[in-house]
């Protein structure tokens, strides 16, 4: 028999030693008493946006491997072979899943907040300039939750007069009477990704909505907001790689 020659025999050691690295990640991101990669694979994606990325590949990287490892003809041929381009993206992937990015990394950045006492008109300005629809509300130095543009549409609607509303003495304090609790949690700029899904997911089981994780230094409330996580984040979250 033909045996691989040494740059492929590099190659299968190369994608055998990515698919460990990706399997021992999986075992401490998703935490079941399943081991199975392939277990680990389907429980993950479905908690993960970003193992939901790649489950496809890492399922068929799964069946590869078992090929390479388990049906080998005689040393030094494999009845499998992955090619160059499949072992780039394994070990992209075992990167990303070994260590994974800062949370700060999907983050809307630009947090736009405001202090209880403010003028609403402060906010409607920066509704029309960012077009953000819910804004951290600071009083004495600590947030005290969210102001939505819902809740300012509110209450134009229950004060308006002949048609017209006026904004001029409004502060903010006013349409925080009117607003709903809107549950947030605060994060230290350290956590990474999975954590993160792993708040929302927690405040998911215990049926609450979660709506922002916000990223302080220290993830003390009375810290400036550094980014702030919606879920919407982490649906959106980009991680293709070629």
């Amino acid at each position: 028999m033909k045996t691989v020659n040494k740059q492929n025999q590099l190659l299968s050691e190369r994608f055998e030693v990515a698919y460990n690295q990706v399997h021992e990640a999986l075992r401490g991101i998703v935490k079941i008493n399943d081991e199975r990669f392939v277990v680990l694979v389907k429980v993950g994606a479905k908690k993960y946006q970003v193992i939901e990325t790649f489950k496809k590949d890492l399922e068929q990287y799964a069946r590869l491997r078992n090929a390479i490892v388990h049906e080998k003809m005689e040393v030094g041929f494999y009845i499998a072979e992955p090619n160059a381009k499949v072992v780039n993206h394994i070990e992209k992937i075992a990167n990303i899943l070994s260590k994974p990015n800062y949370a700060i990394s999907i983050a809307s950045k630009n947090v736009v907040s405001f202090d209880y006492n403010d003028r609403i008109l402060k906010v409607t300005a920066a509704i029309k300039e960012h077009g953000y629809s819910k804004f951290p509300i600071y009083k004495n130095k600590s947030c005290i939750g969210l102001l939505t543009a819902s809740s300012i549409m509110k209450w134009m609607a229950m004060n308006m007069e002949n048609g017209l509303v006026n904004l001029a003495d409004i502060h903010v304090s006013d349409i925080m009477k009117l607003e709903k609790n809107h549950p947030i949690d605060f994060v230290s700029k350290e956590i990474n990704i999975f954590d993160v899904e792993n708040i929302f997911e927690k405040a998911h089981k215990k049926k609450s909505k979660l709506e922002a994780v916000i990223i302080t230094e220290n993830g003390n409330a009375d810290e400036k907001p550094l980014g702030i996580v919606t879920p919407w984040d982490l649906i959106e979250i980009d991680y293709t790689v070629d």
